[in-house]
């Protein structure tokens, strides 16, 4: 019997010592502890364990760092490869439809480089944007190349995550297995694989926001947001106050979009993805979809810097997705 300790059964133990003995992995650890998970030099006992025990004490934003560094050191992008926003979508939607991928497409016609990214199918019931691609003549891209490809002719490109990390996106997947979300949920949503210099995700549970953004300042993310969005999507919900956490040069703050719709909208009794492009194309009107687009539009504008107060940010907002091209799709 081989009695040698596996190189990877520290970081577990650092984990799972106990109340008094356990502690977060620091982030040079969670670097190395992440490579050897991307590597396969890990058992699949020992990634249960770990992945369970960050679940239970939750990840702090100095593992968090770290995990990104690892990812992203192995994800081979080109270096002359850019966007100007990062866009994660991996909550997936389950009581309205993913209405800020209208603000995105609305958000790239007006010159800027949008790349989003997502892992589609990992929790039952809920609605993925990489599903809906189709509906707007647009799919997901398969490498690199036609990332660049995309991003130079639509300003928008959907980069799944098995693209971003064939890794990572197995474990995303375990969810129904392991019968809780892991980490690598978390670790996903602030990848920023392009060093976009504005960033954009939602969270679904309060805590994870502010975790979110002091992981941004480690990394040197200069703009972020966190939207406590609707289903946990980078979604503002039209009619209720949400949560946000920002960074802005370098510096951590909290805020409260005020609701824009005065009383709560009835949910549509089924969801029919076809209603977003015929709302794109001005061929049907949904209210709360369209306070959703054109809300999710108003903090992009205050964290890009073109408004500063809400209500500029609103009217900015509202120029944009009436002077959109509706035959575009």
């Amino acid at each position: 019997m081989n009695t040698q300790e596996h190189p990877f059964a520290p970081f577990v133990r650092v984990l799972g010592k106990g109340k008094k003995g356990s502690r977060s992995l620091t982030q040079p650890e969670a670097r190395e502890a992440m490579g050897m998970i991307l590597d396969d030099q890990v058992r699949p006992e020992q990634l249960g364990a770990f992945l369970m025990l960050l679940r239970v004490k939750e990840e702090s934003p100095d593992e968090l760092a770290g995990f990104v560094q690892a990812v992203r050191e192995r994800m081979g992008r080109p270096l002359d490869l850019r966007a100007d926003v990062d866009w994660s979508t991996y909550a997936g939607k389950k009581n309205h439809l993913p209405w800020f991928l209208l603000s995105a497409l609305t958000l790239s016609a007006s010159g800027r480089r949008v790349v989003m990214h997502g892992a589609p199918g990992h929790t039952a019931g809920r609605i993925y944007v990489e599903d809906l691609l189709g509906l707007f003549g647009l799919h997901a891209v398969s490498d690199w190349a036609q990332t660049g490809t995309e991003l130079d002719q639509r300003r928008f490109a959907y980069v799944p995550l098995r693209v971003l990390s064939p890794k990572l996106d197995e474990l995303i997947q375990l969810r129904p297995i392991l019968g809780l979300r892991s980490p690598v949920h978390t670790l996903c949503r602030v990848l920023n694989p392009l060093d976009a210099e504005y960033r954009i995700d939602g969270v679904f549970h309060p805590a994870y926001g502010p975790m979110h953004q002091r992981t941004a300042m480690l990394l040197h993310h200069p703009c972020a947001v966190t939207v406590r969005g609707d289903g946990g999507e980078a979604e503002i919900k039209p009619d209720s106050d949400c949560s946000l956490q920002w960074v802005a040069g370098g510096e951590y703050r909290e805020s409260t979009w005020p609701r824009l719709l005065s009383r709560r909208l009835t949910k549509d009794e089924r969801l029919e993805p076809e209603q977003l492009l015929a709302v794109w194309r001005g061929e049907a009107e949904h209210p709360y979809g369209e306070a959703a687009v054109q809300e999710t539009l108003a903090v992009m504008m205050v964290l890009m810097g073109e408004a500063r107060a809400v209500d500029l940010a609103r009217v900015r907002a509202r120029e944009l997705w009436q002077g959109r091209d509706r035959s575009a799709y």
